[in-house]
């Protein structure tokens, strides 16, 4: 299945979660074993001969896909869950989204500083959930070799905060 095959299964919703916001909605994508399978392989194929130990995928609809990348790589999974959900000692990050502020937190523990970690997430907006991502990773001294995204918002330019980092996206708008 091709990227432009697998846009398809994205439903856009307006002025969700606040008017003037045109949210993608991949939840078609999810009903569909075929188009999520595709999604997973398109996301990981960039990734599948470097030396990543590690995914961090961010809550929640990152974790979907973070997930089964990990297992796909034979690296192990780290989950970069919203404020307060995590059972342990954290390091935390705040940043803004298009529609506000938020905080994500990983496991004080989650990475060591010989790890190479991909970074995935469902969408990539302005940059600000994966940066703060970023920060979390290297401050327990791991390097970032990759972020991965089934969407891409090109109109947004999150992109040019990451010059440095290889970044992989299936779907553009």
């Amino acid at each position: 299945m091709t990227p432009e095959q697998l846009k398809a299964y994205i439903r856009d919703i307006t002025d969700y979660p606040k008017p003037g916001i045109l949210f993608r909605d991949i939840t078609p994508l999810l009903s569909s074993v075929e188009a999520t399978n595709a999604a997973i392989e398109l996301m990981a194929a960039p990734f599948e001969k470097s030396s990543i130990t590690k995914v961090a995928a961010i809550e929640a609809r990152g974790f979907i896909f973070g997930c089964a990348i990990a297992q796909k790589l034979n690296v192990g999974f780290v989950p970069m869950r919203k404020k307060g959900k995590l059972p342990w000692n954290t390091d935390s990050a705040e940043y803004e989204l298009e529609y506000g502020t938020a905080t994500i937190e990983v496991h004080a523990d989650a990475f060591s500083s010989g790890d190479s970690v991909l970074i995935v997430d469902d969408l990539l907006a302005t940059g600000g959930t994966v940066s703060a991502a970023r920060k979390l990773v290297e401050k327990q001294g791991a390097k970032v070799q990759g972020m991965s995204f089934l969407i891409e918002l090109d109109f947004l330019n999150g992109r040019s905060h990451f010059n440095d980092i290889p970044i992989s996206s299936v779907i553009h708008y």
